[in-house]
């Protein structure tokens, strides 16, 4: 462990060709023969393929999660049914007499339409310890979510006693996944151990590196650097951590990184570089594994730095990558840290030219509650049906090396977009991306976030960029989109976010040079600017500024209205004219749409974070000026748009080469 910021990179290529690998668009992403040996000189961690022994994990059978804070159920689930007692641990269950216990849950369940459909495995094998007299059976479903048995194994005062159970993996190509069944009766008690659920290995296994990403949170980072130390025995594909460190308040700063420095041995790289957001902290990453590979396939594996892990994710996904079909992005899935029972999506996609990101793949689940039963069809919640996305986010996403020298690095983003954009840009190239089922991590509720704030300048600026660079780039629904967002900030009386969405647009239409910085400037800028519109600052509810707390009533939303062109002509006008239903008003969340809050003179706004409130006051000199501003930059928007478009695509080899990478990272 080199405990300092790695020198210069050096990069991978394969060592029997010393020359570069170019990549699709033309600039290297490959470093030289000679960096991989000052790599070696400096007895930093070399990624090589590893011989492969024995069978391949694809993942772990576990009954506890990773904290107490999440619920046991989502690993497996007692029936209700059950007149036994179930005792367990995170790789240990006891099932007493008369009960039924099922891992048909999120994590219990094994993938089979995923690993049928990408991946050359045909066959799966449960191995499992057991002691003890009952029946394990491995269950299965199909797309409907309909269940069956497969085949089961009886056993009778067995002593630790290994059994495995074989099974094919087929008959699932539209849906479908297999899952463990334990039952005992009466007088019976049987318990279950060291489950793992493996494959063929291939003859050479992909060594993997971690890229963790960090801004000043490093106690979180720190944490999940303790949880993959202490798990690192079930990882033998895991073969070097970068923590790209970009704050001032540092991860090593802290009294328990030495201990697990020394832990984890030569497997972690700890490095201190400027703060380029997120787009920069994974991106060092792919650059570092380029200098210190010497086979193309490698993984490298984003992971951000504030989630709860479960480290079988990191089997999970490189399992299944060792045995894909072809290279593709190998995405994990999030669960709400404030919600741990529900998943975020199942997969998504993103609509650039309307600024929309976060699309739910049609028949993916989207917010779900996955320790309920399916009212519709009174079967328990889970993705039966296999779902395509177009990217999957970088909070665990793993992207192999061979993707990375055909398509080049991401854009510099700073963040916001960085994925979606790799996600077009890989599927161009012929790539795909598989969101898992099964591989996931909490990760803050996105819907627990307010839009207004600095961070949406990047949301708005990049989608454009996205746009621009892939797809057909209709100036005029992105035309109609920015005006139609421009309104609704403007009668929602949220100046501070339309004039953030006016820096977006014109920053976007000064072209590539935007990029040069990787954001520093940008998010600099965007704050500066917030920072003089009032209803941008969060406020205690009792401390609203000029607001007595005790005044302020609820004032609930009515019907969403039905033909909301009309709505808005309306109010517009009474805008304008000074007329409002209310003179004050405190609203929820919830209610907090555009039509509704129209109706304010002041209105005292719940901000998404349930932590406070935003104090909105209608000006009218602000919306006029705002409003005229606005209509001049649409048809700048109009008229330079085209223009700039062939000059973001001109630009793209240069932005995404490792030489600009290396410029930003000041190596």
């Amino acid at each position: 462990m080199s405990g300092n910021t790695v020198p210069e990179s050096k990069k991978a290529e394969d060592v029997a060709e010393a020359t570069q690998t170019e990549s699709a668009n033309g600039h290297s992403v490959t470093a030289t023969a000679d960096d991989l040996a000052k790599a070696k000189a400096d007895n930093e961690p070399i990624l090589a393929e590893h011989v492969s022994h024995g069978r391949l994990l694809a993942q772990r059978g576990l009954f506890v999660g990773p904290s107490d804070l999440v619920s046991r159920d989502l690993y497996a689930k007692v029936s209700e049914h059950s007149k036994g007692i179930v005792s367990r641990t995170r790789h240990t269950m006891t099932v007493g007499p008369n009960a039924k216990v099922a891992t048909n849950t999120y994590f219990g369940r094994f993938p089979a339409s995923y690993w049928q459909r990408w991946t050359t495995a045909r066959e799966v094998t449960v191995e499992l310890t057991v002691t003890g007299s009952g029946s394990v059976f491995i269950a299965a479903s199909d797309y409907e979510g309909e269940p069956r048995r497969v085949t089961s194994c009886v056993l009778e005062d067995a002593a630790a006693q290994r059994v495995t159970l074989d099974t094919k993996i087929d008959k699932f190509f539209d849906g479908g996944a297999m899952w463990l069944e334990i039952e005992t009766g009466s007088g019976e008690s049987l318990t279950v151990e060291n489950v793992r659920w493996t494959v063929d290995a291939p003859e050479k296994i992909r060594p993997t590196a971690v890229t963790i990403c960090t801004m000043n949170r490093a106690d979180d980072c720190l944490s999940n650097l303790r949880a993959l130390a202490d798990d690192i025995d079930s990882m033998e594909t895991l073969d070097v951590i970068y923590v790209a460190d970009q704050g001032n308040d540092t991860v090593d700063s802290r009294d328990g990184f030495a201990e697990v420095a020394t832990d984890l041995g030569a497997k972690l790289e700890y490095i201190q570089q400027p703060n380029l957001g997120g787009a920069g902290g994974f991106t060092r990453g792919l650059y570092e594994v380029a200098s210190h590979t010497e086979t193309e396939h490698a993984n490298v594996l984003f992971m951000d730095d504030d989630v709860l892990l479960e480290p079988d994710i990191i089997v999970r996904l490189t399992a299944f990558s060792n045995r894909s079909a072809a290279p593709a992005i190998i995405g994990g899935q999030m669960l709400n840290l404030l919600h741990p029972h529900q998943l975020h999506r199942s997969a998504e996609y993103a609509l650039p030219n309307t600024l929309e990101t976060g699309q739910v793949v049609k028949h993916a689940l989207a917010r779900a509650d996955m320790l309920r039963i399916d009212p519709r069809t009174g079967k328990p919640r889970q993705q039966e049906r296999r779902v395509d996305g177009a990217y999957n986010g970088w909070w665990a996403c793993l992207i192999p090396y061979e993707i990375v020298a055909k398509c080049g690095y991401p854009l510099p983003f700073f963040f916001q977009w960085d994925d979606q954009e790799y996600g077009f840009r890989v599927k161009s190239k012929g790539f795909r991306t598989v969101t898992l089922p099964g591989a996931g991590v909490w990760h803050a509720d996105f819907h627990w976030k307010d839009w207004d704030e600095w961070h949406r300048y990047f949301n708005l600026r990049n989608a454009m960029i996205t746009a621009a660079l892939h797809t057909p780039f209709d100036i005029n629904l992105l035309a109609k989109t920015v005006a139609g967002h421009m309104i609704r900030y403007l009668l929602g009386m949220q100046y501070a976010l339309t004039a953030t969405l006016f820096k977006a647009v014109e920053d976007f239409l000064e072209g590539p040079d935007v990029l040069h910085d990787g954001g520093v400037k940008a998010m600099q800028e965007i704050r500066e600017l917030r920072s003089h519109y009032p209803e941008s600052k969060r406020h205690d509810a009792i401390e609203v500024p000029g607001v007595g707390s005790n005044r302020i009533a609820i004032v609930n939303a009515g019907p969403t209205p039905t033909r909301k062109n009309l709505v808005m002509i309306k109010r517009i006008i009474d805008k304008l004219r000074g007329k409002h239903r209310y003179k004050i008003g405190q609203i929820p969340v919830s209610d907090a749409q555009w039509w509704h809050v129209a109706l304010f003179e002041t209105a005292v706004v719940t901000d998404m974070s349930q932590e406070g409130v935003r104090l909105r006051k209608y000006d009218k000199k602000e919306t006029i000026r705002l409003a005229k501003r606005g209509f001049k930059l649409l048809r700048r928007l109009r008229k330079e748009g085209p223009v700039v478009r062939e000059q973001y695509k001109k630009a793209m080899p240069k932005l995404t080469s490792r030489e600009n990478w290396q410029r930003l990272y000041r190596l």
